[in-house]
């Protein structure tokens, strides 16, 4: 009996209108977000780091450092969501691709978080290395580039994967915006079935699945990393 009732609730979740491709098609949607949103959070925390780790060893670029507080403030104190709906009905309001609008207020996100991150990374570095560049030969920015990151970056490795983990997570809430992604396409089979079981478990399984192979990764890669110490 029990055998057939969850045979009869898969058919109709999953194969009956072909209702399993809004998984497949959300589950893709997710990582394409997750993937382009991670890169632009890189990219921009480690811009930010720089400049305010610049600023605070050197007094240096006191403007930038000014704009990317206001930056750190705003995005750190307002939720999330809040920023998604901003960037697609009032800043981006002439823009047709969702996907972009998605990309881009995850990106943004991220980044303030990953720029504190990468930061503190940079600052538990002892001063001395800088010394020891710059007494090399190198400039400001080689000795950054070459001597400061490399070891700033194993010291904040975990922190950094747990932010991507984070960041894919977050990503749950781009239904908001009509974007059909791997939460929104479970939340569709529900409301066509009325049957939340399924749909809704499938999805938290597979989010597990996903944070527990990237969290294998980080842990692999961290491994590796202090490895070539020896």
């Amino acid at each position: 009996m029990m055998l057939e009732m969850l045979h009869d609730g898969f058919v109709r979740n999953f194969i009956t209108d072909d209702r399993y491709l809004f998984i497949i098609n959300g589950f893709f949607t997710t990582l394409k977000i997750t993937f382009f949103a991670v890169l632009l959070g890189i990219a921009v925390g480690f811009l930010i780091a720089m400049i305010k780790a610049t600023h605070d060893m050197t007094g240096k670029l006191k403007l930038p450092n000014v704009i990317c507080n206001i930056y750190l403030t705003i995005i750190r104190g307002t939720p999330t969501m809040v920023q998604l709906l901003i960037l697609y009905f009032i800043v981006f309001a002439s823009v047709n691709n969702k996907t972009v609008v998605a990309i881009l207020a995850f990106g943004i996100n991220s980044g303030a978080y990953v720029a504190e991150i990468v930061r503190s990374g940079i600052m538990s570095i002892d001063k001395g290395q800088m010394e020891a560049g710059r007494s090399l030969g190198f400039t400001y920015i080689q000795t950054m580039l070459y001597v400061i990151l490399p070891q700033a970056f194993k010291n904040v490795l975990p922190a950094l994967g747990n932010e991507m983990i984070v960041l894919l997570k977050e990503t749950a809430i781009s239904g908001y915006i009509a974007i059909q992604d791997l939460t929104k396409g479970g939340d569709i089979i529900r409301s066509r079935t009325y049957d939340p079981y399924f749909p809704l478990l499938t999805v938290a399984a597979i989010y597990l699945i996903i944070v527990m192979i990237m969290s294998a990764g980080v842990n692999r890669l961290e491994r590796r990393l202090r490895n070539s110490d020896h």
